[in-house]
């Protein structure tokens, strides 16, 4: 594998503008792509106020602040991410967005480049026969805030080389981020075990066992988790939780694992938490 100096993140999301963040924070090259200028330019205006935060709270110099955006580039051109020895995709958590990108991206990128994929649920071996380079296809799961959280998994696919993990571990290590290594099985292990707590926290609102805060205070006071399952349901995003949840539902059959009907309503109407100003609770 060459040295990796310049990194392609796909997709200028929540998670696609943190990976970018904390790779030019760590002196990478970054070239951040995606669909729409809007999405772009938003996604470049998020990594400067979180930057500008680190600044204000003395995390950060003013200088390193300007010195990391200014490695970041953005394009809506994918051919462009053909100069990047290295890739990770944070597009939305569908199997076939994803696979369509996988084929693309690995006739644009050169033969030796890995490509990792930030999916939180969906299989990495899958995605990998998308491409002709099965065995340099990897999952580097990062948490939100990206910038905050130090876990990776770092997720094999079946055809996976050693090589591949190798340089992938490293990497999230010069991240400052601690890397922990997970077999490709269904929603891994964080959101095998995330998601269906979310899941029924929201069964339990529905059925009127209790409010949304109450569900919450319990989760906070009596479990000491630092915010409660709904909040970080919202958080997350509700449609990110749907998509999950069915991506459980039909990769292991289990009924345990079926899509909250409350769910399902709110996202049908648009409440998809805090990013669109209402989920389980309303955001200005």
């Amino acid at each position: 594998m060459s040295e990796i100096n310049t990194v392609g993140v796909l997709g200028a999301g929540t998670m696609g503008n943190g990976i970018a963040h904390i790779f030019a924070r760590h002196g990478f090259k970054v070239l951040l792509c995606d669909v729409d200028q809007q999405f772009l330019s938003r996604g470049i205006e998020t990594i400067r106020k979180n930057l500008s935060r680190e600044v204000a709270r003395r995390k950060l110099f003013h200088e390193e602040m300007e010195a990391a955006l200014g490695l970041i580039n953005g394009t809506l051109n994918r051919a462009s991410l053909a100069e990047c020895d290295f890739v990770v995709e944070a597009a939305t958590e569908r199997f076939e967005v994803k696979a369509q990108l996988f084929a693309e991206l690995d006739g644009i990128l050169s033969p030796h480049v890995i490509l990792g994929s930030n999916t939180s649920s969906i299989s990495i071996t899958k995605l990998a026969a998308q491409t002709r380079r099965p065995e340099q296809v990897i999952g580097m799961h990062f948490f939100n805030p990206v910038p905050v959280m130090k876990l990776v998994e770092v997720i094999r696919g079946l055809q996976t080389s050693q090589a591949s993990y190798d340089t992938v571990k490293a990497l999230a290590l010069r991240l400052g981020k601690t890397p922990v290594e997970v077999n490709d099985a269904v929603g891994f292990v964080s959101n095998r075990v995330l998601m269906p707590l979310l899941n029924e926290a929201m069964y339990a609102v529905m059925e009127g066992v209790a409010t949304a805060e109450a569900v919450d205070e319990v989760f906070k006071l009596g479990m000491a988790h630092p915010m409660g399952p709904l909040t970080l349901a919202d958080f997350i995003g509700l449609d990110v939780c749907l998509d999950i949840m069915r991506v459980l539902q039909d990769g292991l059959g289990d009924p345990k694992y079926r899509p909250c009907p409350l769910l399902i309503r709110m996202v049908d109407a648009g409440w998809l938490g805090r990013k669109s100003g209402r989920g389980f609770y309303k955001y200005e």
